[in-house]
């Protein structure tokens, strides 16, 4: 299953660099995303799954095709900027092929580090959710502020003035 879903990854992946029609690059970016939440799921990740999909596929994606269709692409010059991006993709796709042969070759296999789990608890999700809320509690409500004022500005600085009436 593993390397089923490695494989659509990398049909995407391929499919996000080919596609000459932006917003079809987009679309094959969120089934990169997707494939690779299915991957976690292979690993028994189920929270970076979760988050994956939630942060990446809900939020990025929807982000990207919001810019995309307010962005003209004619305009800043859409073929001179696609040659450009696929001399580039091919070759970081090369490194990244000779990366994973060397792996390969010498037999290098990542490991996944292991969450601590308190007695009691059930799975990483909640173990997670521990970690979170009891060791790590000040920087994860440091991030909530940024984001709320991160919100704010993007409303401040989206909002139109309404015109005063002089009468």
């Amino acid at each position: 299953m593993f390397y089923f879903l490695a494989a659509l990854a990398v049909g995407f992946s391929i499919m996000v660099v080919i596609t000459r029609i932006p917003v079809h690059s987009a679309l094959s970016l969120g089934g990169v995303l997707i494939s690779i939440a299915a991957i976690f799921i292979t690993l028994e990740a189920e929270f970076l799954s979760a988050v994956q999909i939630l942060v990446y596929v809900g939020g990025i994606m929807v982000l990207f095709l919001f810019v995309l269709m307010l962005f003209s692409i004619e305009k800043w010059g859409g073929a001179a900027l696609h040659t450009r991006t696929w001399k580039t993709a091919v070759a970081l796709g090369v490194v990244l092929a000779g990366e994973l042969l060397f792996f390969v070759w010498k037999g290098i296999t990542p490991s996944l580090p292991q969450i601590a789990t308190p007695a009691g608890l059930g799975g990483n999700i909640e173990a997670m959710g521990w970690a979170l809320y009891q060791r790590y509690l000040l920087p994860f409500e440091v991030a909530s502020v940024l984001l709320l004022v991160a919100i704010i500005g993007a409303v401040l600085f989206t909002r139109k003035q309404i015109p005063k009436d002089n009468g």
